[in-house]
């Protein structure tokens, strides 16, 4: 029988006390509220809106909700922190690592850094609690990779503020009690605070995905909505808020691409031990123990960089160009691993009574969503080169 653990090198030694201590308890709490229901959310495509909320209550309670923040009801963990809750939520499943991230490192790290102090007080502590859902309305139906294009208009009425627009792709709207949206002004990209129940606002929910299924997502659609003068962030202008917020949540997907990386490599280890074929175990032959050995490297390089990362960030900061090389890196290994655990399992890999094509399929979003392999690419292209080719 295989080790109950794939860690042959010991990277558990890497962690504190309190860091393992983290890492318990949000495992214990995926265990006992996401695991037994997240292959029948995902099976049906839907996953009702008391339960989400049930379960950000529950994650509030953790202190999981932008639990790298400080002051306001938050936490104020390091990141290593942060990226080891990250890796036990995605261990799970990668829409419920991304209802936490979006909520934190998207909605609430806009509203931390570059809300208003009025703002904060309204906003943080519930989110915080999980007792206010937020989303972060950045991607538009025709502009992703290219936020500099966006067509989402704010316009001065006065002392009021109107927002036209559609946004698109956006975890969590359909139930979210506040949007972070970013809209072009005269004053070049601004980003403003919109109460989803505003009238004009809608958030449709986007249905028929294959992935992220158990993820709520929707659509942020602004019809003529009038906001007060206060309703805009007054902390920042230009794309760098947005941007610094992604770079907040790629740096949790860094950690949490690994977690569906482990359950996948755990979930073939098992399989491989029990399946026999030719009168004994599969683990047994060379090819499949060639595909075990590839993985565990895989899953050990990328936990090691995450970690390294994160101590650097709680050190001295992270560049962009760093979470992109962990981004890169981490996603497309932790894809082909769960690809990789898929044939060892033969057709049951396919089973939704195991997890590995759940995962895979996330990772599918994963890898596009947050900035898209390609861009990654060329962010580390023009780091190492100096040369920008993406424009």
């Amino acid at each position: 029988m295989p080790p109950t653990s794939p860690d042959l090198l010991d990277l558990d030694s890497l962690l504190t006390e309190d860091e393992r201590a983290v890492r318990a308890s949000v495992r214990r709490a995926c265990e006992e509220h996401v695991l037994p229901h997240v292959a029948g959310w995902y099976e049906r495509g839907e996953v009702p809106h008391d339960q989400v909320r049930e379960l950000a209550r529950e994650f509030g309670s953790l202190g999981l909700l932008g639990m790298h923040l400080e002051g306001y009801g938050c936490a104020g963990m390091s990141a290593v922190d942060y990226g080891v809750a990250s890796t036990e939520l995605e261990a799970a499943d990668s829409g419920v690592r991304s209802l936490v991230s979006v909520q934190g490192s998207l909605a609430m790290q806009a509203l931390h850094a570059f809300g208003s102090e009025e703002q904060k007080q309204e906003w943080l502590p519930p989110m915080a609690a999980g007792e206010a859902i937020g989303c972060f309305g950045l991607t538009e139906p025709d502009h992703g990779s290219d936020p500099g294009s966006m067509t989402t208009r704010a316009e001065r009425d006065g002392q009021d503020w109107v927002l036209r627009g559609t946004k698109t792709w956006i975890t969590s709207a359909p139930l979210a009690d506040v949007a972070v949206v970013w809209a072009r002004t005269g004053d070049g990209v601004r980003g403003f605070v919109v109460p989803t129940a505003t009238p004009g606002v809608s958030t449709p929910t986007i249905r028929h995905k294959m992935s992220l299924r158990a993820s709520v997502t929707g659509q942020v659609v602004l019809e003529d909505v009038r906001l007060p003068a206060d309703a805009v962030l007054p902390g920042v202008r230009g794309l760098k808020g947005p941007l610094s917020c992604l770079s907040e949540a790629r740096y949790g997907i860094v950690w949490g691409s690994m977690g569906a990386a482990r359950t996948a490599l755990e979930t073939a280890l098992s399989y491989a031990a029990e399946r026999e074929q030719f009168g004994r175990p599969i683990s047994a032959f060379q090819l499949t123990q060639a595909k075990l050995a590839r993985m565990h490297q895989a899953w050990a390089t990328g936990t090691l960089l995450a970690l390294h990362l994160g101590r650097l960030k709680d050190s001295t900061g992270l560049r962009p160009e760093q979470v992109s090389v962990g981004k890169l890196n981490n996603v497309t290994a932790a894809l082909e691993i769960c690809r990789t655990a898929r044939t060892i399992l033969g057709a049951n890999g396919v089973s939704g009574e195991y997890p590995i094509m759940r995962h895979a399929n996330n990772l599918e979003s994963v890898l596009t969503y947050e900035g898209t392999e390609e861009m990654h690419t060329l962010v580390v292209g023009q780091a190492l080169t100096g040369q920008q080719a993406y424009r």
